[in-house]
């Protein structure tokens, strides 16, 4: 059995992947569970083995090192020399440059489950409430299917996207689930999930609405 090991002077945070995954989906895994306690923090907490028993909800210490292990090998959590810190100000304020960094060369929006937009970069007003409106509705659409598409298809993803014939996504929504509440990300052109503000807008979510 593989002996795991503690490092010390390094600090604990999601990456970019680990906050997605975290909101991506309502139900419950050990994984989640892990990563949204980490993103109930203020700042990367330091890596120790009260914060490792805390965040994995874990008292054998191997067993708790075998889960952060695992959660590291997916690329869903990383070890920082220095503490970040979640992002500072109001969501309001800083959302609109969150989504710049997320939309890259594209546009993208911040809707709640009503189908109400509470930020946007590019999108003119009109585009941006309409857009906000069929996010809702493809809530829905997703909701009655559910069955087929996570039962029988066996898909664990409830992100649409319309692409374009080379299958390529000319633009996406992708839920994001906090606490009790249904966020939709819409992204048009080619998304950068893969950047930090994909954390920071997660982050901010979860300290505001994570409950």
């Amino acid at each position: 059995m593989a002996e795991y090991e503690l490092l010390s002077g390094l600090h604990i945070a999601p990456s970019p992947a680990g906050a997605y995954y975290a909101a991506s989906s309502p139900l419950d895994d050990p994984a989640r569970a892990t990563l949204i306690r980490l993103l109930g923090h203020i700042e990367s907490p330091p890596f120790n083995v009260d914060v490792l028993r805390e965040l994995t909800g874990l008292n054998d210490e191997q067993a708790a090192l075998e889960h952060i292990y695992r959660l590291q090998d997916l690329g869903l959590v990383q070890g920082l020399r220095e503490p970040r810190h979640s992002p500072q100000g109001s969501l309001e304020t800083a959302l609109p440059g969150i989504l710049a960094e997320l939309a890259g060369r594209g546009k993208a929006l911040l809707a709640d489950e009503q189908g109400f937009y509470l930020a946007t970069h590019g999108f003119h007003h009109e585009t941006a409430e309409e857009l906000a409106g069929l996010s809702a509705d493809l809530g829905s659409l997703h909701t009655r299917h559910v069955g087929l598409l996570e039962g029988n298809l066996g898909l664990r993803t409830s992100a649409w996207a319309l692409i374009n014939a080379g299958g390529v996504s000319e633009i996406g929504f992708w839920p994001l689930f906090v606490g009790r509440y249904r966020f939709v990300l819409i992204i048009s052109g080619t998304p950068n999930l893969h950047q930090a503000a994909t954390l920071d807008l997660i982050w901010m979510l979860f300290r505001r609405y994570g409950g």
